[in-house]
């Protein structure tokens, strides 16, 4: 049974994805902006994106400034919309420079909510000639204590990525002594096929996490990078256990060359057909810690 509540949509328009895999994903600030807008009026009320700095290797320190120019152009005809970065996970550095974007951001008056990875995982994808290993990404748990300390006092949402149990484990305990921001999203991400992270995007795998966050009253939202949390059934899943759901061009590898708004609006009809409409811009705050 669903749970009658509003649904958020997050769109999470472009990562890493390059336009030689879809030609829709947007890459340049006028290109983010209009894919933002476009989504939020197809009914996503959270928008997350990337600049062209990777997430590992060389700069660990991001610039805010395509942050910061694309988002205000955003909130000039939708006001305060909820907008969050990546981080760097380059672990050579410090999380204090890692983390420094966002830290800027905030003190430009430039940030709505605030993004924290809960662990450290090792990253690796399936290809023909075998695993792809990439650097050991995400923070340790004394990484993990800053951001959460440094987001309970600038009192922002925070969206918080659990791509392992152990992440889920960590925040938890956070949750437990009182040291989560009281506005925290928790973000599960279920590993599509060829991401050689995560558990698979299927009903059990849900169910254990729910069963985890059960209790908490902490909201949560699914999503299958590498995969296609719509096309896999995870959603409609989720959606009937109180879930949201996150979509985009950033995480999906399914079938069609979809644009992200198109996604978005498949995830708004899906909550329409379960008895939970698309949360608007000016909801989403009370459809998640309402």
């Amino acid at each position: 049974m669903s749970s009658g509540k509003p649904l958020v949509i997050e769109a999470a328009i472009n990562g890493s994805t390059p336009k030689d895999t879809n030609p829709n994903v947007p890459r340049t600030v006028d290109e983010i902006v209009t894919t933002a807008l476009a989504c939020i009026d197809a009914g996503a009320a959270i928008v997350h994106n990337h600049n062209d700095e990777p997430n590992v290797g060389e700069p660990s320190a991001h610039s805010p400034d395509p942050y910061e120019t694309a988002w205000r152009r955003v909130w000039q005809t939708r006001p305060g919309v909820l907008m969050h970065p990546t981080t760097s996970g380059e672990r050579t550095r410090a999380i204090a420079d890692r983390f420094s974007h966002i830290v800027k951001l905030h003190q430009r008056g430039a940030l709505t909510m605030a993004t924290a990875d809960a662990g450290c995982l090792s990253l690796a994808f399936d290809a023909p000639d075998g695993p792809t290993a990439l650097p050991v990404f995400g923070n340790s748990a004394a990484d993990v204590d800053h951001v959460f300390q440094w987001c309970r006092e600038v009192d922002l949402p925070l969206h918080v990525s659990i791509f392992e149990p152990g992440f889920l484990r960590l925040t938890l305990a956070h949750h437990n002594a009182g040291r989560l921001p009281k506005r925290t999203k928790i973000q599960l991400y279920f590993g599509g096929p060829s991401a050689l992270f995560g558990l698979p995007p299927t009903q059990a795998s849900l169910n254990s996490y729910v069963e985890m966050i059960s209790g908490t009253g902490l909201p949560w939202m699914v999503g299958v990078p590498r995969g296609d949390v719509l096309g896999s059934g995870l959603a409609e899943a989720a959606l009937r256990a109180g879930g949201h759901i996150r979509v985009g061009l950033e995480d999906y590898a399914g079938p069609e060359r979809s644009a992200n708004e198109e996604l978005v609006a498949r995830a708004a009809d899906l909550g329409a057909r379960l008895g939970r409409p698309a949360a608007g811009v000016n909801d989403v705050i009370a459809a998640l810690w309402g």
